[in-house]
């Protein structure tokens, strides 16, 4: 069996770790779980290192199992939270676990019947039974609030400066994530939890649990949580959350995302969200510092995350769609592109709204009258005729050139480009 604790060290994805975890995993195959808040229907990349850490344990011979929080999700965690997170109601609760549940089978094997074939399970589905007054009675009166209330989880809310406190709700968190492991302790026979750092607290009152109740041992793993180099979150642009659901974030701005990150992120995370093994990713290093302004590194990582998330098929028409900007890419490969991908590509151009039955326009006229691409109809011309208007990535040689319906994208732009790197959207309605 492969080491799975001494692979995560090297990739840099061990924050702590309970004594006796890497002597237990490496007794034979082991059932570890993770676990997931379903608070949207999509999963983003922040829970890639979740995911990652699941499918390393699953390449190292161990079962995995992702537990998609159906009932503590109706509550909310409150580790690292500043205040109360909004509850779900159990109908967005359904339909957000049954899509994570798709995007986790791109990452985990459920499917082929081995013996560490992963596992999805849903802890509503053990929940539910309980009653309020059967779960303290026989789970709660295990665990003193003098120990839940030494969990740094719990200390920095109360004693921030916000007025709101820690409800019991968000209290009883811990408690009921700890009966989770337990649960999975007697029932699938998993002894390791594991998690972000955050999690830590959590982990241990699981493993408390089943010491004080089964008299067993179980084991904690936390990750670190990633930042970037310049300290803020990872994963956050100025759009929001970078999304696994290609509807939410398009595989172009996905591709476009890890391309850009900066060498010192680009040398952790080749680490953490690939599977390339020690001396490919040390060699891809060595070879990135010779030659930084290349960004070969980047592009390396931006392939291996982009098609394990969405395939090659799509990583191919991100690198296509990239080219269009920054390259020398044809019209045929534009009217490829999809909508989305389109408006991604193109995002923060000016853009500029004409009648379609204003077509067809003589060229002068659509880039300045009825459009402000040029300040006057003789800087246009002259600009054409130094061969530096394209429209679709089409050259214009012809200062009497008529723009028609055939010249419209999606049946709603045209793509005006002024010089080599001045983009214009002319969007048709």
């Amino acid at each position: 069996m492969k080491n799975f604790v001494e692979e995560l060290k090297w990739r840099g994805m061990i924050q702590d770790i309970m004594p006796g975890t890497e002597e237990k995993l490496m007794e034979g195959p082991t059932a570890a779980y993770v676990g997931i808040d379903p608070t949207a229907d999509s999963l983003h990349i922040g829970h890639m290192v979740s995911i990652m850490i699941l499918k390393h344990f699953q390449e190292c011979g161990h079962k995995p199992i992702a537990l998609v929080g159906g009932a503590t999700g109706m509550i909310g965690d409150p580790s690292m939270k500043s205040q109360e997170r909004n509850l779900l109601d159990e109908q967005t609760l359904s339909h957000n676990v049954s899509c994570i549940r798709e995007q986790l089978s791109r990452f985990l094997d459920f499917e082929s019947g081995a013996g560490n074939c992963a596992e999805l399970v849903n802890n509503y589905d053990w929940m539910k039974g309980w009653s309020f007054l059967d779960f303290t009675r026989d789970i709660g009166k295990h665990i003193t609030v003098n120990y839940m209330m030494a969990k740094d989880s719990v200390k920095k809310r109360l004693s921030s400066e916000s007025r709101e406190g820690m409800s019991f709700t968000e209290f009883t968190y811990q408690l009921l994530q700890g009966y989770d492991f337990l649960y999975l302790y007697e029932h699938k026979g998993c002894v390791l939890q594991m998690g972000g750092a955050d999690q830590w607290g959590n982990i241990t009152t699981g493993s408390e649990l089943i010491r004080r109740m089964l008299g067993k041992e179980a084991y904690a793993l936390t990750c670190p949580l990633i930042t970037k180099a310049d300290g803020t979150k990872f994963g956050k642009t100025e759009k929001g959350n970078i999304w696994l659901d290609p509807q939410r974030t398009s595989p172009y701005r996905f591709y476009q995302f890890w391309l850009n990150v900066s060498d010192e992120d680009a040398e952790r995370y080749i680490k953490i969200f690939t599977l390339l093994d020690r001396e490919t990713i040390e060699g891809a290093i060595a070879a990135h510092r010779e030659n930084p302004g290349a960004r070969s590194l980047q592009k390396l990582l931006a392939r291996e995350v982009t098609v394990m998330v969405h395939g090659e098929a799509e990583y191919n028409n991100a690198v296509s769609a990239s080219a269009i900007l920054f390259g020398n890419a044809t019209s045929e490969q534009l009217r490829s592109l999809d909508e989305k991908t389109f408006l991604d590509v193109f995002d923060g151009v000016d853009t500029f709204t004409v009648s379609k039955d204003k077509l067809p326009c003589n060229i002068l006229e659509l880039l300045a009258v009825e459009t402000s691409v040029f300040p006057s109809k003789g800087e246009c011309r002259k600009m054409i005729q130094g061969g530096g208007v394209s429209i679709n990535k089409e050259k214009v040689t012809d200062i009497n050139a008529a723009i028609g319906e055939e010249s419209i994208l999606d049946g709603k732009y045209i793509l005006a480009q002024r010089g080599k790197k001045n983009y214009y959207i002319i969007k048709v309605e």
